[in-house]
């Protein structure tokens, strides 16, 4: 194609693109602008005045369907539903007939009030992974009905809106995300049905990365917060709360009911769970270990005897121990069944009959080895290359790194006086306690 026919087709494409803009910007309607406005029957005779707009939130419909209005009759408040509006304009509401069939407003399962509930509140741009404020929302007509279809989250909507009615009545989309990418927090707020639950599946929630929740969480107000850890499966809830700062899941754990904070730190992995309850005071403590099982309360309290700033108060326990008489292939099938701790086993340590290490099994040294092979052989003959490197439980972290850094490795085993395991420090241990001012910096959040 030659440079000219490019660059027609490009000029033709800019100018679809153009017209589908003003076609889009043109079926818009504000719902800032519709709040306030005038309702009128088939004869333009103005019956009544909008108060608010009720959509099905939580359905299974991608973009959520308007249900009715509230509008606001003398001094009556009363629903009228959608199958009575003929046509939604900038600021005016049209109705196809000139009966009116008033009823009073009950929520139904997945209803929400978009402006008293949704707009001015926090939500998650999913894909933008930030929390935000909707400025307005925009509904559009889709087949035989109006959808929600986008929320405006621009400062000059804001602006717009503290403007003259003429201002208000008009979409300002310049900044807008699909209602695909959203997570409202409307639920909540309107004291719906307990059934009632966002889909993960449109929210995407489930998809995101636990640094990115955690972020998200940390930007949240309280009720949200609490909302969000509500939607979130347990396991995944709490590897979101071990990439948070410290002081913010200090408060997060404060704020959740304390059956609900047991079950996330129940949840985190051990030397995690433990690093969180420090922060918190004795009774606070106390009271979440009691709610969880008295197995996990009693690891957990056995990692809290350690002093802080040593390997003991580091350490995780070890999710996984070989003995000497079986065969790589038999380990191999119980590191599979440990999945969820995939980031806490670097290595498999080898003990025998009355619980003291023999060995140290690296991952790699064990997806080499043939199945047959005795876990025994394998460690006798990594023994040639120095014995596992061990810590004792009180020493302190400094020291525990230059161990670390001495042996070139990236976890050290913490064992007692008689060299029984008691647990693992990993390199990123020991780093998050030796740079406790890291943090991760909020760019989002500084920009806001």
């Amino acid at each position: 194609m030659s440079t000219t026919a490019r660059l027609r087709d490009r000029k033709a494409g800019a100018e679809r693109r153009v017209s589908a803009t003003r076609t889009v910007r043109t079926s818009l309607v504000s719902l800032a602008g519709l709040v306030g406005g005038p309702v009128g029957n088939q004869a333009g005779q103005e019956v009544g005045r909008v108060v608010d707009v009720v959509a099905r939130l939580y359905g299974p419909d991608h973009y959520p369907p308007v249900t009715g209005l509230i509008i606001r009759i003398g001094r009556r408040r009363a629903f009228l539903p959608a199958d009575h509006i003929e046509s939604l304009h900038a600021g005016r509401v049209r109705l196809r007939t000139a009966r009116l069939d008033l009823r009073d407003f009950t929520r139904r399962p997945g209803e929400v009030l978009l402006a008293r509930d949704v707009m001015d509140h926090q939500l998650v741009d999913v894909d933008g992974i930030q929390v935000t404020r909707a400025a307005d929302l925009y509904l559009a007509p889709l087949a035989d009905r109006t959808v929600l279809v986008g929320v405006d989250v621009s400062l000059p909507t804001l602006l717009r809106r503290l403007g003259p009615r003429r201002w208000q009545v008009r979409p300002t989309p310049e900044r807008v995300l699909d209602w695909q990418a959203v997570a409202p927090f409307g639920e909540q707020a309107t004291h719906g049905p307990a059934e009632v639950r966002l889909r993960a599946s449109r929210s995407a929630l489930h998809r995101l990365r636990p640094a990115d929740l955690a972020d998200i969480l940390e930007d949240l107000g309280r009720t949200e917060r609490q909302q969000l850890l509500g939607w979130l499966e347990p396991e995944h809830a709490a590897d979101a709360l071990e990439e948070m700062e410290p002081g913010e899941l200090e408060n997060l754990l404060r704020e959740a009911p304390p059956e609900h904070a047991a079950r996330l730190v129940d949840e985190m992995e051990p030397d995690e769970a433990a690093e969180a309850l420090r922060d918190l005071t004795a009774g606070e403590r106390e009271r979440l270990l009691q709610g969880m099982p008295s197995a996990e309360a009693a690891e957990l309290r056995s990692l809290l005897a350690h002093r802080e700033g040593t390997a003991g108060g580091a350490m995780t326990t070890l999710p996984l121990t070989a003995r000497p008489e079986q065969t790589v292939a038999q380990v191999r099938a119980e590191l599979a069944a440990q999945a969820e701790h995939r980031g806490d086993i670097p290595a498999v340590a080898v003990l025998d009959g009355e619980g003291r290490l023999l060995g140290d099994i690296a991952l790699f040294d064990l997806a080499v080895a043939e199945d047959t092979a005795l876990v025994a052989d394998l460690s006798e003959w990594l023994a040639q290359f120095g014995p596992p490197v061990t810590v004792h439980p009180e020493i302190r972290l400094a020291e525990a790194a230059d161990h670390l850094v001495a042996a070139r490795a990236t976890s050290l085993l913490v064992v007692d006086d008689t060299g029984r395991p008691l647990g693992r420090i990993l390199a990123d241990d020991i780093l998050d306690a030796l740079l406790p001012e890291r943090g991760r910096l909020h760019f989002r959040r500084l920009l806001k």
